[in-house]
């Protein structure tokens, strides 16, 4: 299946989980997905919903046994209709999870009517601060990271490199200062300049001159989806190739396919690639790339932890989903094996688990994919987790 065969099939595919819903016993398993499947950023969205998919796939079909019913929002990356959205799966679809977004203003917005109405929201990507310290909750579970871990690795690879000075670019949202603090917690040169440009912005001329006036001894960067790609190949036009290129969500494998050449040799930081050396995970790409046709990324292998993770736990209760208590116990067990290899929850609902400094590689075949490198940080949490009161 290709991505846009996969884009295409979206609305038939929630139309007819809706459908189904009605009609569906007591004990069925009801999920709704919530990523953003329109726009630039849409790929990001396909990933994470194809990586769930597989994951409902290798169980069988039925997670936790339980005969499952999934209904499939666009959030359109709106936080006001993300979160009618959100609403319509809890009140007309009274789905069991939320599993989902992809960004991190969209999780903050649809948090709280998820969490109040008592239904767990599992996060397959987004991991933004708020929501891992003091606004911890038991109802939110995370399978990706908190946001400020990934560009830690950037960081500290910078500060062990020598850099001196570094630019930092970023979208001004959660997300975008997430990233940037994260980096700035282990490198200790001079900041060049730190720019917060738009959400959303396809055009990097004027930030990229501001690189060239700087002369940094590296560039961090963070730009997801359709800014990423417009951002790489323009770098790459101006000149800049030269400058050591570190960034996170700019260069991966939802990126790659429009970026190609342009992003080889690139650096990024993250929990695992495609290359990871583990069982789970060769079964995981071998199967997600005969499946749909492209290499996977890290959204769809922590949407398809999301799928396991739901699957164990449930499987764990024996498919009593209204023993709220005993489901959440079973969903902090994390008693599944992720394909990135060692993976456990922190007293916050966000992983232990450990980081990996990636660098963007051609494969024999032609496809292009990230690579570890090194491993930067070992059965590594978050620093906002001391805040959180969860036990």
């Amino acid at each position: 299946m290709t991505l846009s065969r996969a884009l295409a099939g979206v609305g038939m595919l929630a139309a007819s989980a809706i459908a189904a819903a009605g009609s569906v016993a007591a004990q069925d398993l009801k999920i709704g997905i919530m990523a953003v499947l329109s726009g630039p950023q849409a790929v990001l969205g396909g990933q994470l919903r194809d990586g769930f998919m597989l994951g409902v796939k290798h169980a069988g079909g039925k997670l936790g046994g339980l005969t499952t019913t999934i209904s499939v929002q666009d959030d359109e990356l709106k936080p006001d209709v993300a979160v009618g959205k959100a609403k319509q799966l809890i009140e007309r679809d009274k789905v069991d999870f939320v599993v989902g977004p992809v960004f991190s203003n969209i999780l903050l917005a649809i948090s709280k009517p998820i969490t109040e109405a008592q239904v767990f929201l599992i996060s397959p990507n987004a991991g933004p601060s708020p929501l891992a310290g003091k606004g911890c909750s038991p109802y939110i579970f995370v399978t990706s990271y908190q946001n400020d871990q990934p560009p830690e690795v950037l960081g500290k690879y910078a500060q062990d490199k020598g850099f001196s000075k570094a630019f930092l670019l970023a979208p001004n949202y959660q997300a975008g200062k997430d990233m940037i603090g994260g980096f700035k917690k282990h490198f200790k040169g001079a900041i060049a300049d730190e720019v917060y440009a738009p959400l959303g912005q396809l055009d990097f001329s004027a930030e990229l001159a501001k690189i060239a006036a700087a002369k940094p001894d590296a560039v961090f960067v963070f730009m997801p989806g359709g800014m990423g790609v417009n951002l790489v190949k323009q770098f790459r036009q101006a000149g800049l190739e030269s400058i050591p290129f570190l960034s996170v969500f700019t260069v991966d494998e939802a990126t790659l396919p429009a970026q190609q050449d342009a992003a080889v040799g690139f650096f990024s930081g993250m929990t695992w690639a495609p290359n990871t050396d583990t069982p789970e995970n060769k079964r995981f790409v071998a199967d997600f790339e005969k499946e749909y046709g492209y290499v996977p990324g890290s959204y769809a292998m922590q949407a398809y932890d999301a799928a396991q993770l739901i699957d164990s736990a449930v499987k764990a209760v024996g498919g009593k989903l209204d023993n709220k208590d005993a489901l959440r116990a079973a969903i902090k067990k994390a008693d599944f094996k992720s394909p990135r290899g060692p993976f456990k929850f922190n007293n916050n609902g966000f992983p232990v688990q450990d980081f990996y400094l990636v660098k963007v590689a051609k494969r024999a075949d032609g496809k292009f994919e990230t690579q570890i490198v090194q491993k930067i940080f070992e059965s590594y949490g978050d620093s906002h987790a001391k805040d959180c009161e969860l036990k």
